[in-house]
């Protein structure tokens, strides 16, 4: 199961730490979960998931003080015993002694932001779900195209590469070239980047080595982008039928999740980088709700209706 370390949360989050002396350099978290221990600490743990980030905020602080010490003590005791990761207090509110005390007996280090709860939850799924989603590398280029993210793909040599150089040429943005990190989000997101030792760089065969950022500026390219389609560059063959109307969409597998794509046949004089505008602007006004293979289908019936 993948896993990312609790010091990373503290240093993008600003994370106060409450026991300094605690070490958590190799404590982790597994699940981009988070849980707001209120029904725990009236004493239910029935379905409760213990591996989850804990968030402490407004109401459950004015629950806990208006307890009894006693009680209190006990219901902070229940939830530290079933080894939490750590825990969070928000809107700066400071924690009880007795949480202090259970904290270090079952070395749980607890932190706090003055971020509100709800933002902070917000922002740490969000941060979460991207750290630890499902991964694979896969060997293509990534590029923005109005907006659009489109994963080129094809054998090695086909052209992929070139074609990124045009689309940026003509004010688009390079992701990824040659490897490209694909992370499943959610069911219906994936998202790609670069791996950094080799981000902004394009490899050109015959030239070298082409830093885009530096030759076109930091507006040609981004550090991550939605995988929104996929065009799959491949030789052109007489022998096979290709897609001429595109009525019935084809999908591209990955990490589980379907993804648009197109097989694009290649020979000389064909232009890939408009090919790919275009199969861009054209996924653009399908989601939209604009497609004109359809329109163009019910014309040519309509006529022959007549």
């Amino acid at each position: 199961m993948k896993s990312i370390p609790i010091a990373q949360l503290v240093e993008e989050f600003h994370l106060n730490n409450y026991i300094p002396e605690m070490d958590y350099s190799d404590m982790s978290l597994s699940l981009a979960d988070i849980n707001r221990p209120a029904l725990q600490l009236t004493g239910f743990f029935k379905e409760f998931e213990p591996h989850r980030l804990q968030v402490i905020g407004v109401v459950e602080h004015t629950y806990l003080s208006e307890l009894p010490e006693t009680v209190r003590k006990e219901r902070i005791k229940a939830v530290f015993d079933t080894g939490i990761p750590c825990l969070v207090i928000c809107r700066g509110l400071e924690p009880f002694p007795e949480m202090l005390t259970y904290a270090v007996i079952n070395k749980i280090p607890i932190f706090g932001c003055q971020t509100p709860t709800t933002e902070f939850i917000g922002e740490v799924i969000k941060w979460l779900k991207v750290q630890l989603a499902p991964q694979i590398n896969m060997h293509g280029v990534l590029v923005d195209i109005y907006g659009e993210g489109v994963l080129i793909t094809g054998d090695s040599g086909i052209g992929k590469s070139e074609a990124a150089l045009e689309l940026v040429k003509r004010g688009h943005r390079l992701v990824a070239d040659d490897a490209v990190e694909v992370k499943k989000v959610s069911a219906q997101t994936l998202i790609g980047t670069a791996p950094e030792v080799i981000r902004y760089f394009i490899e050109l065969r015959g030239v070298g080595i082409i830093d885009v950022r530096q030759m076109f500026g930091v507006e040609a390219v981004k550090t991550i982008h939605n995988i929104d389609l996929v065009i799959n560059l491949e030789i052109w063959d007489d022998k096979s039928e290709y897609e001429r109307l595109g009525l019935e969409e084809s999908y591209t597998e990955i990490l589980g999740n379907k993804v648009v794509s197109h097989s694009i046949p290649i020979r000389p004089g064909r232009n890939i980088a408009i090919i790919c505008e275009a199969a861009a602007v054209n996924h653009r006004q399908k989601k939209m709700g604009y497609n004109s293979a359809k329109i163009l289908n019910e014309r040519i019936q309509n006529m022959h209706k007549r």
